[in-house]
């Protein structure tokens, strides 16, 4: 019996788990926060050793590491990053990613290059970024890495060789899933000059080892290793339910866009995930609560005392302006007031319905490209809110799957290290992830009813979001 970890380093903890190489089980565990600035690389790296303790690494053959997505870490010739690590959420890049789309001439050019549009998240438009603001730290840059890059390139003690996956590669914005190859040309049009990149591996090839002989693993980001943890396969999709929302699913080729609606992820397996991103999700709910007063359970509530349809209610969910549909300066709305459906109970179930409909739209663009999917797995904390899990499966037209809370990730993680021990063509079978089943049951002619609702009147209003 061997004993594998998994490491996630998020934006603001490390968590690891000790597993099982055989059964999945986890052993052992361990957390800590970042001590010092979430932009600080250093502060990752003490918070590795604190959540690692003296022993948590004792008896282990191998390490995996999975981390916070879409990172840049600019380094020197020497190796010595040349400023703050710029994160993925950081928003003031989105000017850079409008300036790359023309450069390139267009969504279309940049979907056929690498199947995504740049955003504000994609280390190309953090590069461009840097070329426009800070162009004397530009000039010193020589090579990038992405915090799972540059953790596993710390635990090495730093060789001459950089590493990555096909996952994190598939993000960056200058890495076609499609091709299965960089683009350095674009590396030069955002930045003004080439740069050393990682090279790729492949999903069960090892980094390397550590000085001590601890095998390390390729890693990957952490929806792609979360993905692992959950034991997701062909017919799995993933819904997302933050502020904002996301769909994926895995799929056996990657799905090139021409409008960049879709964003052709790889996987951690050397299967693809195409995803879909809404801009509004939960934000919409709370939105609402507080509208009524009350917070999201209190709104669930409330959404459970209405019935479907919610008396002729329709909100179109675009608060923020929206992506999919690509809407960017429009509002929401509430359509369909009535004396008798002007009560608190209906516009906190079009809150939920409003919001799943719309993320409906986002499941229906992979759909519409050939994406199967049997499985719909709900996540984040609005997963949980009973109306959510009533509505969705009805609304969706499929089967909705609920985890129980789990470190998904960093088991992920861990199950890519046992792959790399015991090899093979695919990951080690673990236990599936525990999950509440909601099934469309005898109320998926109402969910139709229902979709059919909210598409007439976003048709309506929108026509032109939804013009072939």
């Amino acid at each position: 019996m061997g004993i594998v970890a998994g490491l996630e380093s998020s934006a603001e903890y490390t968590r690891i788990v000790v597993c099982d190489a055989d059964s999945g089980a986890v052993v052992k565990q361990g957390y800590a926060e970042h001590p010092a600035e979430r932009d600080d690389p250093q502060s990752w790296l003490m918070s590795l050793g604190s959540a690692a303790g003296s022993g948590q690494f004792a008896d282990v053959e191998a390490i995996g590491v999975a981390a916070q997505q879409q990172g840049l870490i600019p380094l020197d010739s020497a190796g010595h990053p040349v400023r703050a690590a710029l994160l993925g959420n950081d928003r003031r890049m989105q000017p850079a990613a409008a300036d790359l789309v023309d450069a390139l001439g267009g969504r279309h050019a940049w979907a056929e290059a690498v199947g995504a549009v740049p955003e504000a998240g994609h280390p190309v438009s953090k590069l461009r970024w840097l070329a426009r603001s800070e162009p004397q730290t530009a000039a010193r840059v020589a090579e990038v890495l992405q915090p799972h890059d540059w953790l596993v390139w710390q635990l090495l003690a730093r060789p001459p060789r950089r590493t990555t996956d096909r996952g994190e590669a598939s993000g960056t914005g200058y890495w076609s899933a499609a091709q299965g190859a960089y683009r350095p040309d674009l590396v030069e049009l955002a930045l003004g000059h080439q740069v050393a990149l990682p090279e790729v591996l492949a999903p069960a090839e090892p980094a390397g080892r550590t000085p001590e002989g601890l095998l390390i693993s390729a890693g990957t980001g952490e929806t792609m290793a979360a993905a692992l943890g959950l034991g997701l396969g062909m017919g799995d999709a993933v819904m997302s339910l933050g502020a904002s929302g996301s769909v994926c699913a895995v799929h056996h080729e990657p799905l090139t866009d021409p409008s960049g609606t879709i964003t052709s992820y790889a996987d951690a397996t050397g299967l693809h995930m195409p995803a879909v991103r809404t801009v509004n999700a939960t934000r919409v709910l709370r939105g609402a609560a507080e509208l009524l007063g009350t917070d999201v359970k209190g709104l669930s509530e409330l959404a459970q005392r209405s019935t479907p349809g919610a008396y002729g209610l329709v909100l179109l969910p675009y608060l923020e302006g929206e992506q999919t549909p690509q809407l960017p300066h429009t509002a929401g709305s509430l359509h369909g007031l009535r004396r008798e459906s002007m009560k608190p109970e209906h516009l906190a179930r079009a809150a939920v319905e409003g919001m799943l409909c719309g993320l409906a739209d986002a499941l229906d663009v992979l759909r519409g490209r050939g994406v199967q999917v049997r499985r719909l797995f709900l996540l984040g904390p609005a997963a949980e809110l009973p109306a959510v899990q009533e509505a969705a499966p009805v609304l969706f037209g499929t089967r909705v799957v609920v985890p129980r809370p789990a470190d998904y990730t960093a088991i992920g993680a861990a199950r890519q290290a046992a792959w790399t021990v015991r090899g093979g063509a695919q990951p080690p079978h673990w236990p599936a992830a525990e999950c509440e089943v909601f099934e469309p049951g005898e109320g998926l002619a109402a969910g139709q009813a229902v979709r059919q609702q909210y598409v007439t009147v976003r048709d309506e209003i929108h026509p032109e979001a939804f013009e072939d």
